[in-house]
């Protein structure tokens, strides 16, 4: 495990617009706060998703996609820097009006209601290609 020691920052709390991309609101707080490196957590709901699953045996993105109301029960990421912009690394769980849930890496969603709280780190983190993995990674 490699790791790097960090000082917390400023601590934001955020309503999506309806209407917006749920990860791209959360790219745009982090540019207009001019926060370089966080973590954040949210919550509401969306009227569609696309979610990722990561298929390690072929190392690629598998997009799965959801054209329905969906609960965001729990959303967790960071935001850090991947090709000279800002990235959230978005995970979500999602679930449906019977109860049953869906869940994976959040690529796109449009936003019925969203709150986000974001914790700035005192860093600059940049993603690498990670060979090994084919993604692209913290380089601790």
């Amino acid at each position: 495990m490699d790791y790097q020691a960090l000082d917390a920052g400023r601590e934001f709390v955020a309503r999506l617009d309806t209407g917006a991309d749920w990860r791209s609101e959360i790219e745009a707080l982090a540019a207009d706060a001019g926060v370089d490196a966080g973590f954040f957590f949210g919550l509401g709901a969306v009227q569609d998703a696309e979610l990722y699953f990561y298929d390690q045996d072929e190392k690629e993105y598998d997009a799965i996609e959801f054209d329905e109301p969906l609960e965001v029960a729990a959303c967790v990421g960071n935001v850090s820097w991947l090709d000279g912009e800002r990235f959230a690394h978005t995970h979500a769980v999602c679930s449906r009006e019977d109860g049953s849930t869906v869940a994976g890496h959040l690529n796109a969603g449009t936003v019925f209601a969203g709150e986000i709280y974001l914790r700035e780190f005192d860093a600059h983190l940049e993603r690498e290609h990670d060979p090994t993995t084919d993604l692209d990674l913290w380089p601790f």
